[in-house]
């Protein structure tokens, strides 16, 4: 699968999204990984197990979040 060196993370690793990009498309939203995982623009995930990881960003994006 993948030739890199060192190879890149697993779809089924907790730093899957460190793998490198083998096709970047920003007009339609989505990446592909080396791993087969494709990226959302929405930060959602689809692996090639057909697995959905929902999208994970933070709701506001610069703002601290602060304990009440």
């Amino acid at each position: 699968m993948c030739q890199h060196q060192p190879p890149c993370p697993t779809a089924d690793s907790a730093d899957r999204e460190a793998a490198q990009l083998l096709a970047h498309h920003p007009e339609q939203g989505w990446s592909l990984l080396c791993n087969g995982v494709v990226l959302f623009e929405d930060t959602g995930e689809l692996l090639p197990d057909g697995q959905v990881i929902a999208p994970h960003r933070p709701q506001h994006p610069g703002r601290a979040v602060t304990a009440a």
